[in-house]
């Protein structure tokens, strides 16, 4: 009988608790174990996601947070993880993302094995982003995948999202893209992106306390990254 595939996602998180439970839930349905890197959140963020250790969570550790956030080092901390842990696949995932297969009816882990069996070893994945609308701009409750309808296709370089990618011998290099493409010799991405789901704030409060009140590091501001965000 042919072994499982085994899928990791690599979450790493900061006061997420609005979405921590949904995306667990939502990460283990699709068959995908997940390693939580908590960045020194404040809020109930671990104390919610406990409640999954041994049903999916394989693992929780802490990763220090400065005075400002910092990207490089959570991805480079990923980059160590997905050396450590045992894993076919792994996938780079925020807390507020949703990715989903493109044939309905299976799981990302089987797509994955699917990809694989093509002879490909990484995933990019199309981001649909959702945020509120004026006619309907509070969605902060736990049901806010059912409420918040509106969406629109972001993808202002491809590949965007590259980032699920089959176990590798070396290094696989994830920090030099900010994230956005990982990296490493051999590379075949497969020809079809999946989908993903990205919520980018539930409302007007939320996004004031996700953007405006988070300082980041001045090196990668300079360096290109988190564009209009660091500049609100």
């Amino acid at each position: 009988m042919r072994r499982s595939l085994r899928v990791v996602a690599l979450l790493q998180v900061y006061n997420g608790e609005r979405f921590i439970t949904a995306c667990l839930e939502h990460l283990i349905s699709q068959g995908v174990q997940v390693h939580l890197t908590d960045n020194c959140s404040t809020d109930r963020t671990v104390e919610l996601a406990e409640r999954y250790l041994g049903r999916g969570l394989i693992g929780i550790d802490t990763l220090p947070r400065g005075g400002t956030f910092s990207l490089r080092p959570q991805l480079e901390h990923k980059e160590r993880l997905a050396e450590m842990l045992d894993a076919d696949w792994f996938m780079h995932v925020d807390v507020d993302e949703f990715r989903v297969p493109v044939r309905s009816g299976c799981t990302l882990a089987e797509a994955f094995r699917e990809v694989e069996n093509e002879g490909y070893n990484a995933v990019n994945f199309m981001e649909f982003t959702f945020i509120p609308t004026r006619e309907s701009p509070d969605h902060d409750h736990p049901y806010f995948q059912e409420t918040m309808r509106w969406y629109y296709p972001f993808q202002p370089f491809y590949p965007h999202r590259l980032n699920a990618w089959k176990r590798q011998p070396c290094r696989v290099e994830l920090a030099w893209s900010a994230g956005h493409e990982v990296r490493f010799p051999g590379l075949r991405m497969y020809p079809q992106s999946f989908p993903m789901r990205h919520y980018l704030f539930l409302s007007l409060r939320h996004a004031v306390e996700k953007f405006v009140a988070t300082k980041y590091d001045p090196q990668e501001v300079a360096s290109g990254w988190f564009r209009w965000r660091a500049r609100i």
